[in-house]
């Protein structure tokens, strides 16, 4: 796949305080790639370094596997903290406004309206917009310009339901119909879950891992769960009998990701060895559970 960004090492500091650690990810033409990190873990000052708001610290990035340039910006949309708008003026005034500032067409500026779902509000000012209107005009501002990759920082913070929804299938349109590459960062992950093909998580500034949705599943599968005796001796007879990888202990339990060997199989191998179980049963793992425990408790 062609990457849309790579980042080698970026690094941001501010005094003694370091933002951005040596991160390098990579974002691939296509992917709605999740950025997730609590509050303060790097996500804003990462975007601001990608879209020449912040010089780096140390390393560097590109853009369609080139150094940064400024014809290249032209080809990213982005829409970081809450949108700077005009709250006098209506949806396609901004619209316009903006247009001039973007170097874009007027005449586009119908097309985007209805794409983000605002062509029938009129004149109404966008100061009396809902929130959910206001992110998907900020949305409308970032797509000037017809852009191929845009970067949106907590595009849904703050939203309500109905607002969340909105902007979610917004971004989703334009992936399948644009063909648009996203970088969203977001701390809700229920909502980033229901869109993200890839995510990077992001902890105290470093990057501590990039993964696909198939990873996360793989990861999150159902193990079968064993209450055992003896667990010592039982990862010594199952580790003969498969991947130890694919084995966890906890205390007296012991996990097997489910699809290695049946339950019957493995309870048969245990009691042969003289491994009493007390207990099988079944567990799902909880993605989650799994990235809160990257970006720390």
């Amino acid at each position: 796949m062609e990457p849309v960004l790579q980042t080698y090492g970026l690094t941001k500091r501010f005094g003694g305080r370091t933002a951005v650690d040596h991160v390098s990810m990579r974002i691939d033409r296509g992917d709605i790639y999740g950025f997730i990190g609590r509050n303060g873990a790097g996500k804003t000052t990462l975007m601001r370094m990608v879209l020449t708001q912040a010089l780096p610290s140390e390393g560097r990035f590109e853009l369609f596997g080139q150094k940064p340039a400024s014809d290249l910006q032209r080809r990213i949309g982005s829409l970081v903290e809450t949108p700077g708008l005009y709250n006098n003026c209506s949806a396609k005034e901004n619209l316009l406004r903006f247009a001039i500032l973007a170097d874009a067409k007027a005449r586009d500026t119908d097309e985007i309206l209805n794409m983000v779902g605002l062509a029938g509000t009129g004149s109404k000012r966008v100061g009396h917009f809902s929130l959910g209107m206001k992110q998907r005009l900020g949305i409308g501002i970032a797509l000037l310009g017809h852009p191929e990759f845009i970067v949106l920082d907590e595009p849904i913070n703050g939203l309500d339901p109905a607002g969340i929804q909105e902007v979610r299938n917004l971004i989703l349109q334009l992936n399948r119909e644009q063909g648009i590459t996203f970088l969203i960062s977001s701390h809700l992950l229920d909502e980033l879950g229901k869109i993200a093909t890839r995510y990077g998580i992001i902890s105290n500034g470093r990057l501590v891992e990039e993964l696909t949705v198939e990873d996360l599943r793989e990861r999150c599968g159902s193990k079968l769960r064993f209450v055992v005796d003896d667990p010592e001796k039982a990862l010594l007879v199952l580790g003969r009998a498969m991947d130890p990888a694919c084995i966890e202990r906890r205390g007296q339990e012991l996990l097997v990701q489910e699809g290695i060997q049946t339950a019957a199989a493995i309870n048969r191998q245990l009691v042969e060895a003289g491994v009493a179980v007390s207990a099988i049963g079944r567990e799902s793992g909880s993605w989650e559970d799994y990235f809160i425990e990257g970006m720390g408790r």
